[in-house]
């Protein structure tokens, strides 16, 4: 497996679980710590329609090549049990229907798993909410974010406050420094006296409480015990207290990394990050690998390879004026000036080059620029596929699980 990010590291679950010896390489650290850990299937259908109720109803309907149709409704269902199994703080296993969560943005967004740190922040609940921002963290302006919510009209009333977070941390602290003092409860100086510190900030919001039952926060509270943060901290305001999942560096996408890669050390699988693949031996075939060690090139064999590498953000695709490419194996990448009719505005919205990726075979296998499989034992998944537009779909989470789910096992099948 060839990949770091969610596709890669679900592909090497599952098919470790499916009884493969499996080995994951990755160049870089996962991506994870950047996304917000929010999970999505499918929030908006192609051309912007949305947001979607139940993405199983509308996977159907996606064009032919949407990586959804690839792998079918049922495909994307099983991975996204596994995904419940690997990851069991997150909530939304009880229903096809999308939940609805505030963002930092203040945006609302349609999303099928969240960690259970954002349940009682579900803008489907009418009940009123405290924002919490800290003078220290700039990314989180409570009352900006407050007003938004307002202004998109949820079902509840919501204010934002800014207050100083207990110790008075620097504007540059990480959120790791936040997350450290509350897991510890740490003693914090507050007006020149000591207090642990989730007694000080409960200190510095419960005067700034009405008569709100929910009171959310950035999503800082605790990295090695949330739960235990979350309710010492209702406890102490007596209401129920949820984190808003926060741009990067995300703690949630630092938590759902770490399941990850528990789940694969349980599977049994190997894995090596900070070493690229750089060559390739095989026509037809992969027959070997080299991954970059130390300036040599190291050969490695597989009877098997998935390529997850990512997308255009990743760098799994690249391009320039001339070109689109895909850098490792040099796969064909479909994108708007080739052969194919379903980059069109109509049914995709007006942003094609959103879509650029590697086509693949109904066995996730990537084709040539004449439609025949490049490599009989490669299978592509996650961002470096093309036919979808994750961001504006909010469909990239689910996509990277389900192509990543059903790589693996694929792969694991034909290694056995």
């Amino acid at each position: 497996m060839i990949g770091g990010g969610l596709a890669g590291l679900t592909s090497a679950i599952g098919a470790a679980r499916a009884g493969a010896d499996v080995r994951l390489v990755s160049y870089k650290q996962s991506t994870l710590r950047n996304a917000s850990g929010l999970v999505d299937v499918l929030g908006y259908a192609p051309g912007g329609d949305g947001p979607v109720v139940d993405p199983y109803e509308v996977i159907p309907d996606l064009p032919d090549e949407h990586p959804y149709r690839t792998v079918g409704v049922q495909r994307v269902r099983d991975a996204m049990a596994l995904f419940d199994e690997v990851a069991p703080d997150y909530r939304g296993s009880h229903t096809d229907a999308n939940a609805l969560l505030p963002t930092h943005g203040g945006t609302v967004k349609p999303t099928a798993r969240y960690p259970a740190g954002a349940r009682a922040g579900l803008a489907s609940d009418d009940r009123d909410v405290l924002l919490v921002g800290f003078e220290s963290m700039v990314d989180f302006d409570a009352p900006h974010v407050a007003a938004h919510l307002e202004a998109a009209g949820v079902p509840f009333d919501v204010r934002g406050v800014t207050v100083p977070f207990p110790g008075d941390l620097r504007a540059d602290a990480k959120i790791t420094r936040f997350a450290k003092l509350l897991d510890t409860n740490a003693d914090v100086s507050v007006r020149g006296r000591d207090r642990p510190a989730r007694d000080a900030l409960a200190e510095r919001i419960n005067p700034e409480l009405d008569d709100q039952q929910r009171v959310g926060f950035p999503a800082i509270l605790g990295d090695d015990d949330p739960a235990g943060v979350r309710a010492a901290l209702a406890d102490r305001l007596g209401a129920e207290v949820f984190e808003v999942p926060m741009g990067p560096p995300s703690l949630p996408g630092l938590r759902l990394e770490d399941a990850l890669f528990e789940a694969l050390d349980e599977a049994g699988a190997r894995f090596e990050t900070g070493n690229p693949v750089v060559e390739f031996d095989g026509d037809d075939r992969i027959e070997r690998v080299y991954v970059e060690k130390n300036g040599a090139k190291i050969p490695q064999r597989a009877e098997q390879y998935v390529l997850a590498t990512g997308g255009l953000v990743g760098k799994g695709v690249e391009s320039d004026r001339e070109s689109v490419s895909e850098p490792v194996f040099d796969c064909h990448v479909a994108h708007a000036d080739d052969r194919y009719e379903w980059f069109d505005t109509d049914a995709f919205g007006d942003h094609p080059f959103a879509r650029f990726g590697v086509e693949t075979d109904h066995e996730l296998r990537p084709l040539d620029d004449g439609g025949s499989v490049e490599f009989e034992n490669l299978r592509a998944a996650g961002s470096v596929l093309g036919g979808y537009d994750f961001a504006a779909e909010k469909s990239g989470s689910g996509v990277s699980i389900a192509t990543g789910h059903a790589a693996g096992e694929a792969a694991a099948e034909v290694a056995r």
